[in-house]
């Protein structure tokens, strides 16, 4: 009888490719997946997140459940919490390895069979769509980060291994596949430097050759640095595979809190880089992720804020509220001196400019035709199909049968409603290519 194995995964996409990776090489050395609830797994792997606090805690807490109901079992812990503080995370109950450096994760995981690495995964569990990490590292240190301090390596996967791989997610049936990497954008910097640059490989090569596949299917492309967004890329997405979508990191508009978080950019600047996206794509969809609260933001430095979520005419935004984190030059050398309801004010400030951006937008959107990723059955409107059209809005349709789920459909729309979009579904499987669908 197989050894089992239960696996829990905290934080990014990252992670979840990581896990997915780790289960497969686990699969092909004898485990399976735990399944009886009621039944301990012989091996527990946790995969923490410390990008926050709050993820240390939940990935002690991951652990801790684990180890109670899985009495007896060996226990794994991996992941950035695992690089920062690898002794903190061997004191918990339970824990039995801990996997610091992961460029050693195959001699790590020969005690459990594990013979060889994998060239890459063939399925993403529990997902309708498919991560593939292409790239690993971030040499940024942004004063709020604790990131490069965990993962302060840049590595690029080489491209035909990363075509290979899609290529098998694509042949087992996934129609939309995310390209991810802690700084994205820095794909093939590493495998460029010291030839020509009629040689070099950088992120729109990618694009280039995925989109070469045969197959129904898309590309959609994590979060991106605004001044990635180069010209380069942008005549790579305008290819019918490749999603009209990118998440750039804004974190604020106050050119004053970006010189304090070291981030790389004016507002001016960023606001020129999405002018020329808008100019380049067709209805771009713009998502980002803003930190309200960072020390010293003014009641005016977070107005900024507020316009340039506005004339970026972004459809969604990722908000949180600054807190320090231990390690970063901002909790070093800056006092966190805005109140927490003053960010909770803003935070909500925030939401409802998203809100009125995202209906905006939906409703620039009615009446055309979208390429959507059927995720499942709508459960406030019983008989509805949900999914995810490729500008990354969410589209409800009636018609829902479990055969659609993970299949694109066209659907042509004719409402929104608080920024999602409800429509009429056409027809199912392939469509001319040329027909530049949403």
């Amino acid at each position: 009888m197989s050894a089992t194995v239960r696996l829990v995964t905290l934080g990014c996409k990252v992670n979840q490719y990581e896990t997915q990776y780790v289960k497969e090489m686990l699969e092909h050395a004898g485990y399976a997946e735990a399944t009886d609830a009621a039944a301990p797994a012989d091996l527990c792997v946790v995969n923490t997140c410390t990008v926050t606090h709050e993820g240390d805690a939940k990935s002690r807490q991951a652990i801790r459940r684990l180890a109670a109901e899985n009495p007896g079992t060996k226990m794994l812990v991996m992941g950035c919490y695992a690089t920062r503080d690898p002794d903190a995370l061997a004191a918990l109950p339970g824990v039995t390895h801990v996997i610091a450096d992961k460029s050693r994760l195959v001699d790590e995981l020969r005690p459990y069979g594990v013979l060889e690495p994998l060239a890459g995964i063939s399925r993403f569990d529990g997902h309708q769509r498919a991560f593939v990490k292409v790239q690993d590292g971030c040499l940024l240190h942004c004063s709020y980060c604790i990131i490069p301090s965990v993962r302060p390596t840049v590595r690029s996967r080489p491209a035909a291994e990363i075509v290979d791989e899609v290529a098998r997610l694509i042949d087992a049936g996934y129609r939309e596949i995310v390209l991810t990497g802690i700084h994205l954008g820095h794909y093939g910097i590493d495998l460029s430097k010291g030839r020509p640059k009629a040689e070099w490989t950088r992120l729109w090569h990618l694009l280039d050759r995925l989109t070469a596949l045969p197959g129904d299917f898309r590309v959609r492309l994590s979060s991106l640095e605004a001044a990635e967004a180069r010209d380069d890329l942008l005549r790579a997405m305008q290819h019918p595979k490749v999603c009209a979508h990118l998440h750039l990191c804004l974190q604020s508009g106050s050119d004053r809190v970006l010189r304090d978080m070291k981030r790389r950019y004016t507002a001016g600047g960023y606001l020129e880089r999405v002018r020329r996206i808008h100019a380049t794509l067709d209805r771009p969809a713009i998502s980002t992720d803003v930190i309200v609260g960072f020390p010293g933001e003014t009641d005016a430095e977070f107005d900024e804020t507020l316009c340039v979520v506005r004339e970026s005419q972004m459809m969604r935004v990722h908000v949180f509220s600054y807190s320090p984190r231990a390690g970063t030059v901002a909790a070093a050398e800056m006092r966190d001196d805005v109140r927490p309801e003053v960010k909770a004010a803003r935070r909500e400030r925030l939401r409802e400019l998203e809100r009125e951006l995202a209906q905006r937008y939906a409703q620039s959107l009615v009446g055309r035709t979208l390429d959507v990723l059927v995720e499942g059955a709508d459960d406030a409107r019983p008989g509805f199909a949900r999914g995810t059209a490729c500008r990354y809005l969410s589209v409800r349709f009636p018609g829902f049968t479990p055969e659609l789920v993970r299949q694109k459909v066209r659907v042509v729309t004719h409402s929104a409603e608080q920024g999602t979009l409800l429509g009429e579904r056409l027809s199912v499987g392939p469509f001319p290519l040329p027909l530049r669908l949403g």
